[in-house]
């Protein structure tokens, strides 16, 4: 634990402007980020008698080791930098929001030459119009079987619409009208792209133009005592009210606005926002966010966090919407408000309701977060704790200086030494952090004798070399130990996290626990491996399959009891390690398990071996072929040509193959 007057930079040194401070560990990572409308004001605030800080703060400032500050021109730039960084670090201290990226999306990708209807989840694609969010994939699915009849768009994959595209027949929806089949031309791309833009409009909430539409067509096909095409018009008509019953109406005019409630309590926060669209509610959403950590956050600064977070990578009218109601204005608004107009391209009122419809649809979202919280309580009441018991029963068991908050695992997947390869995985307060996760593929070592090594010890050894030295090359010189206060020019988004072509670092970070997957063989050549290397100090255990015992470097095995949390945590990530090693060993396998006669011709890569199956379709046509034949392909010269006519007459009659399933392939 850091004293915060090693690093506490010079008072007189530190900016009045508005800027953005980071603070990182002795390890160089960015463990807070702030921002302030004068960095002097808000960094003195921090360096104060530890005994006056809330603790939360004060549990930050004694782990990190430097603080470091970017001087902007305004609040609004210091909010979007602020949330820039958040994104890109993901500091432990600052709010952690879960489930965000869960909730499933009406998407039309009308960026397309012909736009698709389907659900998506995850980061918002340039081009593609959503619509939600929804609770649930099947509500979604729900909607366009219903919405299919009026508006008969494209719903189906890119290789179902070219097998139907290459077959001239269409699929099943296109038989059953719900879909116009653009693939074998019932309709021309612009006339299905009008349908596209139809379908969202109804969905961005223009409904009443298009039942007003059919049902006049409904009473003229009536009149024209045309039945068949009434009944079709009604059924039409039916689809699109039980669409739209499902949609409650809020407000009687068409008002388009975000209505946001929360919750909280000392350790975490419960969210839910209501998305209204032409009056109507058009999506829900919710989570909850762990503000344990957070340093001295209050529930302004929570709802100027929860805007960042729903709005940082949306942009334009239908995504920021004119009316945004939350139940407490953030600690800044106007500097909120001038970041969301310009998210939105106009203007957005972003308020507190006071009275009528508004404000009880408020109070109904509040009360949605209110039971969220108490329902994530119930399935969550020992997790946070678990994970607190587990690593501090590591750090009492094994001895070490300290509870590892991050945790690396290694463990190697192999068949008979062929396609050998290993995994890195990371986890961090007990969680896993899969964006760290890391696979190897393991060259092998040669002995004295010039024999390969490919066991299990040896790739062990080979594998957490590679990985440490790379560590000691990314830490030379002190760049990420050594503690750092000062300016940092606004350009370096990742400090010394980055390296030379502005990529960020893979291994900027050392674990404060190495665990492999094994007995004592694996755990000596681990320890082995980063005395090489000069990190002997980190600690390294193994976890053996058979009895589950903790083996140590130099030591016994330690026996942790069979309820442990330390030991359920140790299982958890060796578990993981092993399932990320056998995935990618699959993969490698099978790219291994098909065989071709033009693999292994010096000189000619896959890219080369594309361009001739394409020239000549074949492998038997392009063994037929001279040497002056094949250098019509684009990149085979004069000497290629001669080696592939070569290694082609040295095997001829062998076929590619599947060798696994013997089926001849050419």
């Amino acid at each position: 634990m850091a004293d915060p007057r090693t690093y506490r930079p010079k008072t007189g040194d530190i900016p009045t402007d508005a800027g953005v401070y980071r603070f990182r560990d002795r390890d160089g990572r960015v463990i807070y980020v702030g921002k302030a409308k004068s960095l002097r004001s808000r960094l003195t605030s921090y360096f104060q008698d530890l005994r006056l800080l809330h603790p939360r703060t004060r549990t930050m400032v004694t782990t990190a080791a430097s603080v470091e500050w970017t001087v902007v021109r305004n609040e609004v730039e210091a909010l979007q930098l602020e949330y820039a960084w958040i994104k890109e670090y993901d500091p432990r201290f600052n709010v952690k929001y879960r489930d965000d990226k869960s909730y499933p999306y009406l998407a039309v990708t009308m960026s397309d030459e012909v736009p698709r209807a389907q659900v998506m989840r995850g980061r918002k694609k340039p081009g593609t119009r959503y619509f939600g969010p929804f609770t649930h994939a099947w509500a979604i699915r729900d909607t366009l079987d219903q919405l299919m009849r009026v508006f008969p768009m494209r719903t189906c994959s890119a290789g179902v619409y070219r097998r139907a595209e290459a077959s001239g027949r269409p699929c099943l929806l296109g038989y059953i009208d719900k879909c116009s089949a653009p693939c074998v031309g019932n309709v021309t791309h612009e006339e299905h792209r009008a349908i596209a833009e139809d379908f969202c409009a109804f969905m961005a909430g223009d409904s009443a133009r298009f039942t007003r539409d059919i049902e006049r067509r409904m009473k003229a096909a009536s009149a024209e005592l045309d039945f068949e095409q009434a009944a079709r018009l009604r059924d039409d008509l039916g689809a699109l009210e039980k669409v739209l019953q499902k949609s409650a109406i809020v407000f009687d005019d068409a008002t388009d606005a975000d209505v946001f409630g929360l919750v909280e309590d000392e350790l975490e926060a419960a969210v839910q926002v209501f998305h209204v669209r032409g009056g109507r509610i058009r999506g829900q959403r919710g989570w909850v966010t762990d503000k344990a950590s957070e340093a001295g956050v209050g529930t302004p600064e929570l709802i100027e966090r929860i805007l960042l977070e729903v709005y940082g990578e949306r942009e334009g009218k239908d995504d920021v919407p004119r009316e945004v109601l939350v139940p407490v204005l953030p600690g800044e608004p106007d500097d909120v408000r001038d970041w969301l107009r310009q998210r939105r391209g106009g203007v957005v009122d972003l308020r507190v309701p006071q009275r009528g419809d508004k404000r009880e649809l408020a109070a109904t979202v509040t009360k949605n977060a209110e039971q969220a919280l108490a329902r994530h309580k119930v399935s969550r009441a020992g997790d946070l704790t678990a994970r607190s018991q587990a690593l501090e029963e590591l750090q009492e068991n094994l001895g070490l200086p300290e509870a590892p908050l991050r945790i690396e695992c290694f463990d190697i997947s192999h068949v008979q030494g062929t396609n050998v390869v290993g995994s890195m995985v990371v986890f961090e307060d007990g969680l896993p952090r899969k964006s760290e996760y890391r696979r190897f593929i393991v060259a092998g070592t040669e002995d004295a004798d010039g024999t390969l090594r490919n066991d299990d010890v040896a790739a062990m050894h080979e594998v957490l070399t590679r990985r440490f030295a790379r560590l000691a090359r990314e830490t030379a010189n002190g760049d990420e130990t050594t503690p750092v206060s000062g300016e940092v020019d606004a350009d370096d988004r990742a400090g010394s996290l980055r390296d030379e072509d502005g990529r960020l670092k893979k291994f900027a970070y050392r674990p404060q626990l190495l665990v492999v997957d094994g007995g004592r063989p694996q755990v000596d050549a681990a320890a082995r491996a980063l005395a090489e290397v000069g990190f002997a100090d980190i600690p390294v255990v193994g976890l053996a399959k058979r009895l589950e015992e903790v083996w140590l470097a130099d030591d016994f095995p330690v026996i942790l009891p069979r309820t442990s949390e330390a030991l359920y945590l140790l299982q958890r990530v060796r578990d993981e390690a092993h399932r990320f090693a056998i995935t990618f060993h699959r993969e490698r396998r099978s790219k291994a398990m098909t065989v071709s006669a033009l693999d292994g011709i010096a000189g000619l890569g896959p890219a080369k071996q594309k361009a001739l199956l394409q020239h000549f379709g074949t492998v038997k046509a392009i063994r037929a072929a001279d040497a002056e034949a094949l250098q019509e392909v684009k990149g085979v010269g004069p000497a290629l040509a001669e080696s592939v006519v070569r290694a082609l007459s040295s095997n001829e009659g062998s076929p590619a193959v599947n060798v696994m399933t013997g089926e001849v392939l050419e």
